[in-house]
Order: C-alpha cells, then structure tokens, then sequence
C-alpha cells in the first residue's frame, strides 16, 4: 500500500484577516490552532472591529485552492449536512442531539497572490483520542455503548444524505468544546457520495485501491478496494467500538502488513460471536460488540441498515451520561 500523499500547508494568512464567504458574510482571522488533513485551522468571529477571543465558537479552515480534502469536506455540507436539514431529522426523529458540526459558511480567498479555500465551522474541543488515552487506552463500557448509539444516528443521518463517512475513529470524533457529553463525527475529507441521485454504486474490487482508509478500522470491503458503503461504516464503527473497549484489537501489530490485517479481520468476522466474545477485558462485556458485527455480517453491499436495531443491539443498562474523562492539556490538534 502506498503512503499516503502529503500535501503542503497553504502559507499563513495573518491574524485579522477579513473573508467573505459565498454568502457574503465576513469573517474576522484569529490565531492558528491546529493543522490537519483539511489545511489549518483558525479561531474566526463575525466581529470585524476587534481581536478574536479565545473562547470565540467558531473556527475557520483554509488550504491553498488547488489542494483536495476541504473541496471534498465542503461538498459533503453543501449537499447533506445544512443546519436546516439537520434539525428538521431531529425533529423528525426525535432527537435532542445529532452529533454533526454545523457548517456556516465558505468561500474563496486571496492574499500576496496566493489563492485559498476556506469554510467556517462550529469549534469543537478535544477529539476522543486523546481522551482514550488519557484513560489508559480504554473506555468504559457504558460509555463505549452509548457513543456507539450517538454515532448509529449520525451515520443513517449521512447514509439517508446519499453518503458515507468512510473514516471513523477516535481522531475524528469530537467533543463539544461547552458540553462535553456531546461527541460529534468530524473530517469529512474521505467522505464518499455511495448512492448519487438514489442510484447505489455497483459492488467492484479494485486492488490498487486496496486498504484504503486508516488500516486499524477500515472496512473488509476497503481492503478489497472496492468503494465505501453503509455495511462498511458500521463495520468500522464495530471495531473501532471494540477497540475502545478492550483497548487493543486482534490486529494492532499487524498494522504495517495490511493484507495480514485483512486476513485477521475476515478471521474475526468468520467466527463471530466467539472471536470478539473471549476478547473481553476485565470483566467488561463484548456480547452487545459481537451481536453487532454479527447483525453487519448479515449485510450486503447494497441494503439498508436497520438503524433502530443496530441501537437496541447496544443497549446499555448503564447511567445515562457519557462520563468521560476529559484531559485536561489542550488539545494539540483542534477539528470543526
């Protein structure tokens, strides 16, 4: 498998500079707070006549105009994820929280003839990585339960939106910076539109796309190299599910060797619900795990997930908060 590509940092925009978005709303620049796969990202504010405060709740991603991942991150928003729709599916399905950042704007920029694209986003806090971390590697088990329930939601919301996430792990998910029981599914750069127009992309292997993805989590499906879908985010979200509760996964020193990988996870999911059964780790529980890797065993490529029984699989009789342990260094990489 060939490394990733790394693409450069669009050079730096200075602290107070103004953008306006397609909408012609303009934005104030604050400070740098993190790079990831989508450029840099700044604090922003609607305030144009002072400094952006610290505790500004918005941020502002920019990349250099010819760059990919924020082209494909917007386009995802654009079509799927506007704030009116998202709440309109809440209320339709009852929902208090739906864990997708809100988008707020983009647009195209320039300065000293550099172009760039930038789009605004709700800021959000530390990503869940660093909070498994800080937890020794695992989470507990009603917490793990319980995210799983938050992020079935949020994938039949994208899954009804003709998309897939198609990179799901701890990286990506994101506290709420005011309300840290809030965990919202971020980067959307990977983001792929499976069923264009209500037209499901056709089941084909293509090994020079193989284990695309991050190859700890990503789908048997990926591995293959045939093109993201619904069964293959659930799956993801299995063994990242997994992962969070006992702390390591069959694979983990495999990671380099991606075909051993594969061969690990099919072994996995052929002998289910034995396989992720005696991977249990201190007393915790993997039968609701194993229930749920055995239910997306039974998917085709094709078919639609049921949602509310994917929930009920994860069920927890646990307290009803998240209990998270947050760290208390800042983050030093923020995502919107």
């Amino acid at each position: 498998m060939a490394p990733p590509l790394k693409r450069a940092l669009p050079k730096a925009l200075p602290a107070g500079f103004i953008l306006t978005d397609s909408e012609k709303k303009k934005w104030r620049l604050g400070g740098i707070i993190g790079h990831g796969g989508c450029g840099t990202i700044y604090l922003a504010s609607r305030d144009l006549d002072r400094d952006v405060p610290a505790d500004t709740d918005f941020v502002l991603k920019v990349e250099s105009r010819e760059n990919g991942p924020l082209f494909s991150e917007l386009k995802f928003y654009q079509r799927a994820a506007k704030p009116g729709n998202v709440q309109k599916w809440k209320q339709s399905r009852k929902l208090d929280f739906l864990g997708i950042p809100t988008y707020w704007g983009s647009g195209l920029a320039e300065h000293n003839e550099l172009r760039y694209r930038f789009m605004v986003m709700e800021r959000l806090g530390t990503d869940l990585q660093k909070v498994v971390e800080s937890s020794g590697g695992r989470l507990e088990a009603a917490s793990v339960l319980q995210l799983g329930q938050g992020l079935v939601d949020v994938l039949e919301y994208i899954h009804e939106n003709e998309y897939v996430h198609a990179d799901i792990k701890a990286a990506n998910l994101m506290l709420c910076c005011r309300d840290t029981e809030k965990v919202y599914l971020a980067d959307y750069g990977l983001s792929y539109r499976y069923c264009p127009d209500g037209e499901h992309k056709q089941y084909k292997e293509n090994p020079k796309k193989g284990h695309n993805g991050t190859i700890e989590y990503t789908s048997l499906d990926a591995h293959r190299g045939a093109a993201p879908s619904r069964r293959g985010d659930l799956q993801i979200l299995g063994f990242c599910l997994l992962h969070w509760l006992c702390g390591s996964l069959p694979w983990n020193k495999l990671v380099k060797k991606p075909t051993e990988v594969q061969e690990a996870k099919q072994r996995l999911m052929d002998n289910l619900p034995d396989s992720v059964q005696h991977l249990s780790v201190g007393g915790a529980s993997t039968d609701q795990l194993a229930s749920f890797l055995s239910y997306v065993k039974t998917l085709g490529y094709t078919d639609r997930p049921d949602y509310r029984h994917l929930k009920q699989l994860l069920a927890s009789a646990g307290p009803g908060r998240l209990g998270l342990s947050v760290p208390r260094d800042p983050p030093a990489r923020e995502k919107a």
